[in-house]
């Protein structure tokens, strides 16, 4: 119901595009965001995109990665740029339940790891 995709190897400084295609019961009715996990550490939020296109965005990304949806795809993207080592880690979709990132409505898929070498 969930399934990310669009990470890969890229140097410090560069960019990636994430792309997460959720089912229409999901995406229809719910905000989206983008969480990561990196290795041995616990799983974070990093955007969140309401149905009506508001944003928020964890510190440490703001100004760097921007969140957007295309309702008609039910898609929801992360455009990454300037990326650094720290932003390595799986990066999964879903949907935030209460507006914030403590809480998902639904069951983890598929994730997409994104390395950045330095």
């Amino acid at each position: 119901q969930l399934q990310a995709s669009g990470g890969g190897l890229v140097q410090a400084g560069g960019s990636l595009n994430l792309s997460c295609v959720a089912s229409e019961t999901i995406f229809s009715r719910s905000d989206m965001g983008w969480y990561r996990q990196a290795p041995g550490k616990q799983r974070e939020g990093v955007a969140i995109i309401s149905r009506g296109g508001s944003t928020q965005y964890t510190d440490s990304v703001k100004g760097r990665f921007t969140i957007s949806r295309d309702n008609a795809k039910r898609t929801t993207y992360l455009q990454m740029i300037h990326l650094k080592p720290e932003d390595t880690a799986v990066y999964y979709c879903n949907s935030p339940a209460y507006g914030g990132f403590g809480f998902v409505r639904h069951s983890w898929g598929q994730g997409t790891l994104v390395t950045v070498s330095s």
